[in-house]
């Protein structure tokens, strides 16, 4: 269960025996439904007023930010390494990691040359506002500089929590399956890109690329498809190109 945002607490009203509900049990049950709705509509009432001052500290310093989310192993660290990497050397770059547990991520990122701070969750199935509120005054972003977010895996709960980023980048492997999209529907409509990643590997699925595209824009019509592979470097050209485009349209709106 998570331990911020309460997912998972459904339980608590749910019953698996077959019985009659007295009248004083429904009261309880409807009491309890009550309180974790009041419960839920103050988390995400207090994580849209840290997002709020997050998205005006970066619009005052002039940062870019984006919130990369995904499924665990999706290929989202592997895309930060290269796209670190493929980027100016005087492109000022600052990375936030999010896991349950580990460093690790954090480690790959830092042995770019880049800054990295990890933010571990533990029980925790994602970031929130707060976390990044904290981690920019841990680790203070340049003005006019990029901020990459690396959310934990998951493709459930990062949906409904604004960090205060200019765009969401749903990251999607081929590996996954081309119904993710409809599966998991919040994350793709919150979303104003998606990543085809590990496309190198279409030859070796049962995968129907142009249907999940098609699933994708059912969801979300004004989401944006890139289709690239970190490992053989096709599509990165175009994702760079895109992130070049964003930032420096971000800059003057």
């Amino acid at each position: 269960m998570c331990g911020i945002c309460g997912c998972g607490e459904s339980q608590l009203t749910a019953h698996t025996h077959a019985h009659t509900h007295t009248h004083e049990h429904e009261h309880v049950e409807h009491s309890a439904t009550v309180r974790r709705i009041k419960v839920e509509q103050d988390i995400f009432a207090k994580n849209n007023q840290y997002a709020q001052l997050n998205r005006e500290y970066f619009r005052q310093h002039g940062i870019f930010a984006l919130n990369f989310v995904s499924s665990p192993g999706s290929g989202k660290t592997s895309l930060l390494t290269a796209t670190i990497t493929q980027l100016p050397a005087d492109c000022a770059i600052s990375v936030i990691e999010g896991d349950q547990q580990t460093t690790l991520d954090a480690e790959k990122i830092r042995a770019t040359g880049v800054r990295a701070l990890q933010i571990n969750t533990g029980k925790g199935c994602h970031l929130d506002a707060h976390s990044i509120a904290h981690a920019l005054q841990d680790q203070i972003p340049e003005p006019n500089s990029l901020v990459l977010i690396e959310n934990v895996g998951n493709l459930v709960c990062p949906a409904a929590f604004d960090l205060g980023e200019a765009y969401k980048v749903v990251v999607l492997s081929v590996t996954e399956g081309e119904d993710k999209p409809l599966k998991y529907p919040d994350m793709f409509h919150a979303a104003e890109l998606m990543i085809l990643n590990k496309i190198d590997l279409l030859p070796y699925l049962d995968f129907d690329v142009e249907k999940c595209i098609d699933y994708a824009r059912r969801i979300n019509p004004r989401i944006k498809v890139l289709q690239l592979s970190v490992k053989t470097g096709q599509g990165m050209t175009e994702w760079l190109q895109w992130l070049t485009i964003s930032q420096r349209l971000s800059s003057i709106a």
